[in-house]
């Protein structure tokens, strides 16, 4: 991490996640950023261990907000750590990285260093793209979602707004290994759940645990992996024995790595009528509203289909 904290010398974007050398964005973004018209913009990643202490997310954020040509981040992974240990050295963070605890885009503007929670509007762009029209009002289905972290606290404050009307899951469910996790997510979204959606928090500490909890859902109902196994770590949330309800949407968040998340629901895909997603628009969303930020830029949909179309290149 320290050899690539060392002073900028064009405009630098930087990726501040685990595995961050495995990512399609690093091949990806200098392809972006000329058809964006971002001269001389490079990308670098920083790669942070897991649960690292607060001093290596300090020194992060302290070298961006200090370095002239350092322009801002996306951060991935360590969305909660990186609020947790530095959110005093911002001029601005936005009311949803304040709601929630999380930043996943540092940026500069006038000489404030500002941070933002995205997900939550990236999560959402990703989800209309793939979720039927009133779905939940006409079939009356929950949604599962297995991680308690950032996206699992983005995803469902998505799902319960307001303006959604009746259109809204009949119940979540939440499980986590971590029992601080969920009772943090708890806590934040009992402060925005002005809907009185249901929600049902589980811990799931011992194999078998989520698929328990899968194979009880409603027909028509959300399944979703938001935990990193199959991206930062081989596995899946759910066994082999798993059992998907039918008519289900099945959303896999990763879009690289093993995605034996995904893999167990393409084998019961034709018996359980399961319609399958991985994380692709949302990879594609969360990155094209961090860099609109960071390089103060307007992206709009059109921009958003042809970036996609050469990220696919």
């Amino acid at each position: 991490m320290r050899k690539i904290m060392e002073k900028a010398i064009q405009p630098t974007f930087y990726f501040i996640g685990v595995t961050t050398g495995q990512s399609a964005i690093m091949d990806i973004f200098p392809r972006w950023a000329e058809a964006l018209g971002l001269e001389k913009a490079v990308i670098k990643g920083i790669d942070i261990e897991l649960d690292s202490a607060p001093e290596i997310y300090r020194e992060v954020v302290q070298f961006i907000k200090n370095d002239e040509l350092s322009l801002g981040a996306l951060v991935t992974t360590h969305k909660l750590k990186v609020y947790e240990a530095a959110h005093d050295l911002f001029d601005y963070l936005d009311p949803y990285a304040k709601a929630f605890g999380e930043m996943s885009s540092i940026s500069k503007r006038d000489g404030r260093l500002e941070g933002y929670a995205k997900d939550p509007i990236s999560s959402g762009l990703a989800m209309e793209d793939f979720i039927p029209n009133q779905y939940w009002s006409r079939h009356h289905g929950e949604a599962f979602i297995m991680g308690a972290g950032g996206s699992a606290i983005a995803i469902a404050s998505y799902l319960i707004k307001e303006i959604h009307g009746a259109n809204k899951p009949s119940k979540i469910f939440v499980s986590d290994r971590n029992r601080e996790r969920l009772n943090h997510m708890s806590q934040m979204i009992g402060a925005i759940n002005h809907a009185n959606v249901a929600f049902e928090y589980r811990l799931a500490e011992n194999e078998g645990d989520n698929d328990l909890i899968l194979s009880g859902l409603r027909p028509h109902s959300l399944a979703i992996n938001a935990t990193g196994l199959g991206k930062d770590r081989p596995g899946s949330p759910v066994t082999k024995a798993a059992v998907f309800p039918l008519d289900c949407l099945v959303w896999e968040l990763n879009y690289r790595g093993d995605l034996l998340f995904m893999e167990q629901a393409q084998q019961q895909k034709e018996e359980r009528n399961l319609r399958i997603h991985d994380g692709w628009i949302y990879f594609i969303h969360g990155w094209t509203q961090v860099i609109a930020e960071v390089f103060h830029i307007s992206i709009d949909p059109k921009k958003i289909i042809r970036l996609s179309e050469i990220a696919l290149k």
